[in-house]
């Protein structure tokens, strides 16, 4: 038995939940998501909450049951609150700042580099070694933040490069004499 799936997904006030077929869509102060789950499962909505059902005892049923209770947990937490990653750029010279769309940074390279940012995230530049990238879908969030760490990640010598706001780097001793 799952004991994430077990458990129905609560609707907060402000916020609706429509079923069809195997299609969840969720409305909600901060946007629309919608989820398509597996035939294994069966999803319903009932006294302001959102039940996941697997169907039939087989192991894929019950992989299925949790993943899409997550999913459309996370459908709900993306129209309320919303998702968010903040990186910290270490160096010096290093920096970068937001300009509507697109992300300038500067990383140590013989050139500047331009990150086009997608559209359902945003990203803002507080201060210019701090980077903030939020929207409502968890996984482009991630991404989006993966793909600007990707540039300079963090070397474990000086701690030079773009980390997660949260993230230890492990650090080696350079050489001795």
């Amino acid at each position: 038995m799952s004991r994430i799936g077990k458990k129905p997904v609560a609707l907060p006030s402000g916020v609706e939940a429509n079923v069809s077929g195997q299609t969840v869509s969720v409305k909600g102060p901060k946007g629309q998501r919608q989820f398509t789950a597996s035939d294994d499962v069966t999803l319903s909505v009932a006294d302001g909450s959102v039940t996941v059902e697997p169907r039939g005892k087989s192991k894929r049923a019950r992989q299925q049951w949790g993943m899409s209770r997550t999913q459309v947990q996370n459908l709900i937490t993306g129209v309320t609150d919303g998702f968010k990653k903040e990186l910290e750029i270490n160096g010096v010279g290093y920096r970068a700042q937001a300009q509507g769309n697109k992300v300038t940074l500067n990383l140590g390279l013989s050139h500047d580099v331009i990150f086009d940012v997608p559209d359902g995230v945003t990203v803002t530049t507080p201060k210019n070694t701090e980077i903030v990238v939020e929207g409502i879908d968890q996984q482009l969030v991630g991404q989006v933040a993966a793909n600007i760490r990707e540039w300079r990640k963090p070397e474990p010598y000086k701690g030079k490069g773009i980390k997660y706001k949260d993230e230890y780097i492990f650090r080696k001793e350079g050489k001795k004499k």
